[in-house]
């Protein structure tokens, strides 16, 4: 098996608009309050191609499974970013690629000038936040900024220094 963490291009965005949308009903995050309604989610390569933005794909044998994202927190101090839209294939799940797409993703986001990444998940996710608190990230006891994913209930910072 072969598999790149790269860059998202215009020609990845139906797979991984196709990825959010079968992953996130299998947490129970496909309701109101969930990332799988916002609007970037069919046009992840042009909404990640602001400033201070970028999401990474990973390919596997040459197929799009999975990715995630670093962009500023909306509604919070310019320099907290947010790891955005990680979601995985089951594929991919267990193979150690989260964990290099969050390593992908945080370096990105100190050489953007960041200093702190939050995240927002939600029960049931039990393995991603093993991953999350792994790779550092800190429970914290309420929501950062103003993502608008009121669904989600478990919050996560981590310092960058």
């Amino acid at each position: 098996m072969s598999t790149t963490i790269r860059p998202i291009t215009p020609t990845d965005d139906p797979a991984i608009a196709a990825i959010i949308r079968s992953v996130m009903p299998e947490f129970g995050a496909d309701g109101p309050g969930f990332a799988i309604h916002d609007p970037e989610v069919d046009a992840m390569s042009a909404a990640y191609a602001a400033p201070r933005h970028r999401y990474f794909v990973v390919e596997q044998d040459g197929r799009v499974a999975g990715g995630g994202g670093i962009a500023p927190l909306a509604g919070a101090d310019p320099a907290i970013c947010e790891l955005r839209k990680m979601y995985f294939l089951p594929s991919l799940r267990g193979l150690g690629l989260g964990r290099a797409l969050i390593t992908t993703c945080l370096d990105y986001a100190r050489e953007a000038g960041f200093r702190q990444c939050y995240l927002e998940t939600l029960t049931g996710m039990d393995r991603a936040q093993q991953l999350y608190e792994a790779a550092g990230f800190q429970r914290i006891p309420a929501a950062l900024g103003a993502t608008g994913h009121f669904g989600c209930n478990r919050f996560y910072l981590r310092e960058l220094g």
